[in-house]
């Protein structure tokens, strides 16, 4: 397989320095605890993993193209960040009135939830399914097999994607002494609370 690989990690880097929904969900996970950044980060990159093999398969060309499937796809994820966008800001007012402080849970469960919203959050984003349908292709060796190359390619893409995301939970995990004041954590969950209902609002939006 020949292709451009220089090209293509040039392409991929500034794809993840771009932040979008899944970066505000590592982030705020992260900012709760490493642990949970990391957990976060493996659901968006099982998501892309998702992603990966529709396109390998030449299912995400179905999707793409049938505009029932790739707005209903939209339609859900655009709900699913208004919900984590709501969430927050409700959890910002119960901090507000002294009541922000929660319970204790289990780490595991506390892993399972923040994987989930990193999966739901890129899974459900079809700009990602767009992105491996439109960026991998054209680095695709026309002399071999598309499917693999693109499977290839994709795994590369998640990989890298992983190491990215683990820099930041570190470099984010330091939010976490902030976080213990309760004036900058009302401020906090407003915030990215405020910006995932933005940008939900904007993915239902778009056209």
């Amino acid at each position: 397989m020949t292709v451009d690989l220089v090209g293509f990690l040039g392409v991929v880097l500034v794809a993840y320095l771009v932040p979008g929904p899944d970066f505000l969900v590592v982030l705020r996970s992260a900012a709760e605890h490493p642990a949970r950044g990391r957990a976060a980060a493996l659901g968006a990159q099982t998501g892309l993993c998702v992603h990966m093999l529709a396109a390998a398969l030449g299912l995400s060309v179905i999707a793409t193209r049938t505009p029932v499937v790739y707005d209903g796809i939209r339609l859900l994820g655009a709900a699913y960040l208004v919900f984590l966008g709501v969430r927050a800001v409700l959890a910002a007012r119960r901090a507000a009135r002294g009541a922000g402080e929660r319970r204790p849970r289990e780490g595991t469960a506390r892993g399972r939830s923040a994987f989930t919203q990193g999966f739901l959050t890129n899974v459900l984003n079809p700009k990602a399914a767009l992105f491996f349908l439109s960026l991998l292709p054209q680095f695709v060796d026309g002399g071999g097999s598309p499917a693999r190359q693109i499977f290839l390619l994709g795994t590369l893409d998640v990989v890298i994607g992983v190491g990215y995301w683990f820099a930041l939970v570190a470099v984010a995990g330091r939010l976490r002494t902030l976080l213990a004041r309760p004036a900058f954590r009302h401020r906090w969950e407003l915030t990215t609370g405020w910006l995932f209902v933005a940008i939900g609002a904007s993915v239902a939006a778009a056209a």
